[in-house]
């Protein structure tokens, strides 16, 4: 059972949840391309190099531990919105949480970049009542979020 669904009030209700983004994983594949590619590089010649043979086992490993890290981000997130409350979790070992009031939340402000507009993420900031202010990055659908609490706020 997630964390949001453990932790609903009586009567309250999921009415939209997003998740990470999979540009996530996006240093996994360059890691894993500079090592597909300095091993396909050092085949086409006619003398291994070392150096070549090298930088591939480097690229594996960065690829290995990004993948892992990646993977634990992205299934340790949840995101929901229901009908009482904005709950957001993020973490495993080291957790991130906030759950604020409906009717506590002043904005949800959005911030893409041009490739985050063109693959559909970017950065939430959550701002309460009192001026706090929380940042998750790298969501994915953030304006469909911020559309879902707005719709919900009425």
């Amino acid at each position: 059972m997630s964390f949001i669904d453990k932790n609903l009030l009586e009567n309250e209700v999921v009415i939209y949840r997003a998740q990470m983004h999979w540009i996530i994983f996006l240093n996994t594949f360059i890691y894993l391309l500079l090592s597909v590619l300095a091993c396909a590089f050092n085949l086409r010649l006619a003398q291994s190099n070392q150096l070549l043979w090298a930088i591939s086992l480097l690229g594996l490993l960065l690829a290995l531990i990004s993948g892992i890290s990646s993977y634990i981000r992205y299934k340790t997130s949840e995101f929901a919105i229901t009908n009482k409350r904005v709950l957001i979790k993020i973490g495993f070992i080291r957790r991130h949480s906030l759950e604020v009031l409906l009717h506590k939340v002043e904005g949800i402000g959005v911030n893409q970049s041009i490739l985050g507009r063109v693959f559909g993420f970017g950065t939430i900031t959550v701002t309460g009542t009192g001026g706090t202010k929380e940042t998750f990055d790298q969501i994915a659908a953030p304006l469909e979020f911020r559309k879902q609490v707005q719709a919900n706020l009425s």
